[in-house]
């Protein structure tokens, strides 16, 4: 069965890397949820995509140049409604340790090389007991690859928007259990063969319906989507016709 994961959550509905959209997805019966993790000035390991406030929030300016306590001020609900402020890290974790669903945390240390942010991450998971259901992606491998070294037992797997020659080979060449890929970039080829060599392919972001189905038609391992709710009713009717 292709797994469902809600990308910063229920975002087609909610506000996104909000707690908020991740209980909306939690709700809606997604099978995990995917969320991006930037570091405050002190050090404190938020849940926001942008490295930039401006987009998603009522703030200006970059993350890594505010406290936490001015970032928790902030609104990440811009569409208006009921404040929704930036969570940590660890609130959501702890609000995982109430339910079953995987966690996809996306170290967003591309752009900003944020020191000691792989430790943190993988210090807090450990703390919550959460190493088997967690799973550590990044468009910065060599993050991961670090992650890896630091926590093999904490899944990992590369983001990227290309294509990968053979990219199961790839994966296994840095200990990754699965791909993240662009879908512009997959080919059935490259979902089967991935599949068959133990490599989980979780392409990002599907929202378009036909290729929803044609994901579950090919029973990719998993899909990343705004829409959960959409895709899980999808996935019903597909599995009822099988």
């Amino acid at each position: 069965m292709t797994q469902v994961f809600a990308h910063r959550g229920y975002a087609a509905s909610f506000a996104e890397n909000t707690m908020k959209a991740f209980k909306e997805a939690e709700k809606a019966g997604a099978d995990g949820i995917e969320l991006d993790v930037q570091l405050t000035k002190d050090g404190e390991m938020v849940v926001i995509h942008d490295e930039k406030l401006n987009r998603t929030t009522n703030g200006n300016g970059f993350v890594k140049d505010f406290s936490y306590k001015e970032i928790s001020k902030l609104n990440a609900n811009k569409s208006g409604g009921a404040k929704e402020p930036i969570p940590l890290l660890k609130d959501v974790l702890k609000w995982m340790q109430g339910n079953r669903l995987i966690c996809n945390i996306e170290l967003k240390n591309g752009f900003f090389p944020y020191e000691g942010m792989e430790e943190k991450v993988i210090k807090l998971v450990r703390d919550y007991g959460l190493e088997e259901r967690i799973i550590f992606s990044s468009f910065n491998h060599y993050s991961i690859v670090y992650c890896y070294r630091l926590a093999p037992e904490i899944e990992i797997a590369p983001l990227y928007s290309g294509r990968i020659f053979m990219p199961w080979i790839y994966a296994k060449s840095i200990q990754a259990k699965a791909i993240h890929p662009n879908y512009k970039g997959l080919t059935n080829d490259i979902i089967r063969k991935s599949i068959e060599n133990g490599i989980s392919v979780r392409p990002y972001t599907i929202n378009n319906e036909e290729d929803m189905k044609y994901l579950f038609t090919l029973n990719c391992s998993a899909i990343i989507t705004d829409d959960p709710v959409k895709a899980l009713k999808l996935r019903k009717g597909i599995e009822r016709d099988q």
